[in-house]
């Protein structure tokens, strides 16, 4: 074997210690030497000579040592010199550094306890950090905003109506479907119960008020942002990974006039018409089933429905919609402008785009809702 040919010695004199190594350093030398090795690291000589003359081969775990045996020492502010490597031998040892693993401090680790209550404490303060951006560029697209209405900027027609196009237009299917089949669901599960106690016709009245308030503009805000908030984060990353947004700048051009304005714009137009549709076919999913299930007819189903709501349902749904479309154009335009120049940015940033919408759609629903609810609406 070419581990049982290679030697190592070790001698001090004067304050130098001397590390002399003959034969093949391989990862069969390596395994039967390595503790001499470590048991050198505990001298505290003047200056430390590694000499590499006798080495006759070396490979990636013998180049490791010697650099682990050179750095330990350097690192302890003692002088190291390695003597006859041969030239081959330098590139390899130059690469060979693998830092050592972390060791934990305790014996057992850091108390499970004290590092989830770190993972949390640093999960809020990324939190923290999120939101104080975010609020920054909420301030951002305000001033952009009133600078387009006082006339200091123009609005660009063609981009804002792309984006009517994309994000209002092209998500009608989608969204009447799905609040369609939420309404059927809705209607389903709920005759189911009611008819229980011999109250089947308030299902009408669940499906209306259930839709027109929370369900209708809930959904379609989720779906928006699902679909057109992950959309302006892949647009503008993309954008940037293909610096045409440091092109813009050069140009003396504001990527948020360009870039932000017309999607924010389009989906604050076209979010309160996709929950007015919703609605329309939440409503219409919730007729089926009473029809089919109730025996109702459509006549009788718009009596109890005109019975069981009035406008404020229908108003405090669509209030909610510019809302909602304000804050998904902002978070997808934010986390788009905030691409590092990677496609794995572009991926993380979608992701954490949608992520951020839906969140924060959900808390400001629950604030309305409480809202509506201390002001009797």
């Amino acid at each position: 074997m070419a581990g049982a040919e290679t030697s190592l010695s070790i001698s001090e004199t004067g304050g130098e210690l001397r590390v002399g190594i003959a034969g093949p350093l391989t990862v069969e030398a390596v395994g039967r030497l390595d503790r001499q090795f470590r048991d050198a690291l505990s001298a505290t000589p003047r200056q430390v000579v590694i000499d590499a003359t006798g080495i006759t081969a070396l490979d990636s775990a013998g180049a490791w040592v010697l650099r682990r045996t050179s750095d330990a020492f350097s690192g302890r502010g003692i002088d190291v010199r390695l003597d006859g490597l041969q030239a081959r031998y330098a590139a390899l040892v130059e690469k060979a550094f693998v830092p050592e693993p972390e060791v934990p401090d305790g014996e057992n680790g850091p108390n499970p306890l004290i590092a989830m209550t770190a993972r949390a404490g640093e999960a809020m303060f990324e939190m923290a950090r999120v939101g104080r951006d975010l609020f920054g560029f909420f301030g951002l697209t305000i001033v952009s905003l009133l600078s387009l209405f006082t006339g200091r900027t123009r609005l660009r027609f063609v981009a804002l109506v792309s984006q009517l196009e994309y994000v209002g237009l092209n998500a009608v299917g989608i969204v009447s479907l799905l609040c369609f089949l939420v309404g059927v669901v809705l209607a389903y599960m709920g005759s189911l119960q009611l008819e229980r106690f011999g109250a089947a016709i308030l299902t009408v009245n669940l499906v209306g008020v259930s839709v027109l308030r929370e369900i209708g503009v809930l959904l379609t805000a989720i779906i928006v942002a699902g679909r057109s908030g992950s959309a302006f984060t892949a647009q503008i990353g993309t954008m940037k990974v293909n610096q045409e947004v440091d092109a813009l700048e050069t140009l003396g051009l504001s990527p948020v006039d360009v870039l932000v304005i017309p999607r924010l714009i389009a989906l604050f137009i076209a979010l309160p018409v996709l929950v007015f549709i919703g609605n329309i076919a939440g409503l219409a999913g919730g007729a089926m089933i009473a029809v089919l299930t109730l025996d109702l007819t459509i006549q009788q189903f718009l009596t109890q429905l005109k019975s069981a709501v009035d406008l404020w349902d229908f108003w405090t749904g669509m209030m909610k919609a510019p809302v909602f479309a304000y804050v998904i154009a902002v978070v997808g335009c934010h986390q788009g402008l905030q691409v590092s120049g990677s496609a794995e940015s572009v991926g993380f940033r979608t992701t954490k785009s949608v992520v951020e919408s839906i969140f924060i759609v959900i808390v400001l629903d629950a604030l309305f809702a409480v809202f509506f609810a201390e002001v009797g609406i």
